[in-house]
């Protein structure tokens, strides 16, 4: 009998500190933005080509990213792909594709070091995201309506 799978593991930096909102329930949700680099050949040279992947984190998961993880640090991430649309502020239909976390591991900061000077640690957590969509309350800005909604 065949099993389907969706599962993905990165390993990259962050390219800006975690940002962190919640849930009108007050459950946490993480956004990470994370850099992998891949060797292209072009022409005669090699040059790096950079993918950007968006990465939620839910409960325990973001609540750890908000606190150690900041911009720069090398982390692997284990999750599975979620695709999703919403209409934008013009009717216009849009999509995005994000890696929800399963598993997130800082391999290191700058250098060695990150907010709290941990070394490489591993946390897991319940991927589980909320069954029903909820508004979440945004703790650092405001965002206009063009900008990618969060799933709940």
């Amino acid at each position: 009998m065949a099993r389907d799978l969706n599962k993905v593991m990165l390993i990259g930096r962050l390219g800006q500190d975690p940002e962190i909102r919640y849930t009108q329930d007050g459950t946490s949700v993480a956004t990470l933005s994370i850099a992998t680099n891949s060797p292209v050949k072009r022409g005669d040279s090699w040059e790096e080509e950079t993918e950007w992947h968006r990465v939620i984190a839910w409960r325990n998961l973001a609540d750890v990213a908000g606190r150690y993880m900041n911009k720069g640090m090398l982390v692997y991430v284990e999750g599975r792909l979620k695709t999703r649309s919403w209409e934008d502020g013009e009717g216009r239909k849009r999509w995005t594709t994000e890696i929800i976390a399963r598993n997130i591991s800082m391999l290191g900061g700058r250098g060695q070091g990150n907010k709290d000077g941990m070394e490489e640690n591993s946390f897991s957590g319940r991927e589980t995201e909320p069954s029903e969509p909820r508004t979440l309350s945004r703790s650092q800005n405001n965002e206009s309506e063009d900008d990618v909604p969060l799933y709940p």
